[in-house]
């Protein structure tokens, strides 16, 4: 006993002091403090796609012959592209967000950025610089849009698309390609998926929930599996798609209508038949739960169950159930459609 006291005592005498243990490492620089811009108070805004968000941006002080820099980082090309340049007096807006942004200005410290009409691609990092010769200084915000992620693949079968193609595919299902982080954060609320897809940024990936032996094996932990970067034009997977809030409706037509009559039943109403990301938006924020399968733009049949039942598909889980593409011919589905 005697001998264990010794050895703690001297353990004691030999331990640098705890401040110490979280000093930063010699030569490591610290972070520049800043002299003229805040810190924000909460750098992630959310935001839904339609709304308006605001970007904070304030100094604490107003250096001679600054101007304040705003940009954005493109995850896809890993470019900042300017979004507006102000001197307090004057502003030149720039790229294609130009028509939907201005300077909220509610005084004269008050550099921040509001986007109105939100998009899909509108989410991401931006950056506020205040450039004043050798004192530049920025801020990173993020702006975060509520979503939903989906797996998408063509009629002819799984892993068609080059990363164009993918793409351009989420496009024109009302979506766009989803980003890592979106991607990450639906395997966190139960996507499983074992088809590997693009996803914005070039890389492609898979969210595996429960580990069995088609999807890497069952040892393998649960978890967002990567392929990594891969030839845009040559390698072919499947897509995973992001969309935000409706601006619209989605609703469903009864009937047993093929692909043709289903187009025409929608028009009939004065709206269009619903897009694959449309009817999730719909299952995801206005809760449409149905269980009657409906034809939709590209020639699939799905359905959206938010209350899982036994004669609904039997699936435990909410999700958007699909039965493929059958035969456009076939007089089998009602349809679901979208007014905006």
């Amino acid at each position: 006993m005697h001998r264990l006291l010794l050895l703690g005592c001297l353990w004691l005498l030999a331990a640098p002091p705890a401040s110490s243990i979280f000093q930063r490492p010699t030569g490591t620089p610290a972070p520049p403090r800043l002299q003229y811009l805040l810190e924000p108070l909460h750098p992630t805004v959310h935001t839904r796609r339609g709304a308006t968000a605001t970007l904070p941006c304030v100094l604490r002080a107003l250096p001679r012959n600054y101007r304040v820099k705003w940009s954005k980082v493109e995850p896809a090309n890993y470019r900042e592209n300017i979004i507006i340049i102000t001197n307090g007096l004057y502003h030149k807006n720039y790229g294609p967000l130009s028509p939907r942004v201005h300077l909220r200005h509610s005084h004269r410290y008050d550099a921040s950025l509001t986007i109105t009409n939100v998009a899909l691609e509108d989410e991401g990092r931006y950056r506020c610089q205040l450039v004043n010769g050798l004192e530049d200084e920025s801020v990173s915000l993020t702006l975060h849009l509520e979503g939903v992620v989906f797996p998408y693949q063509p009629s002819n079968g799984r892993y068609k698309f080059n990363y164009h193609e993918a793409k351009r595919a989420c496009e024109q299902q009302d979506s766009r390609l989803a980003t890592y982080q979106q991607l990450y954060k639906a395997w966190t609320e139960g996507l499983d998926w074992c088809n590997a897809g693009w996803i914005l940024d070039g890389t492609v990936h898979y969210p595996i929930i429960n580990s069995r032996e088609p999807c890497g094996g069952r040892l393998l932990l649960p978890g967002v599996r990567t392929y990594g970067a891969r030839d845009k034009q040559k390698d072919r997977f499947d897509a995973f798609c992001f969309t935000s809030a409706l601006q619209g409706q989605v609703y469903f037509i009864r009937g047993h209508l093929n692909f043709k009559e289903a187009g025409q039943a929608c028009r009939s109403h004065g709206a269009a038949i619903a897009k694959v990301g449309q009817l999730y938006s719909a299952w995801k924020f206005s809760q449409l739960d149905r269980c009657d399968g409906g034809w939709l733009a590209d020639g699939s049949v799905r359905y959206p169950i938010t209350t899982p039942r036994e004669r609904c598909g039997g699936l435990p889980d909410p999700g958007v159930r699909s039965f493929g593409f059958p035969s456009k011919e076939m007089r089998t589905y009602g349809t679901y459609c979208f007014v905006g």
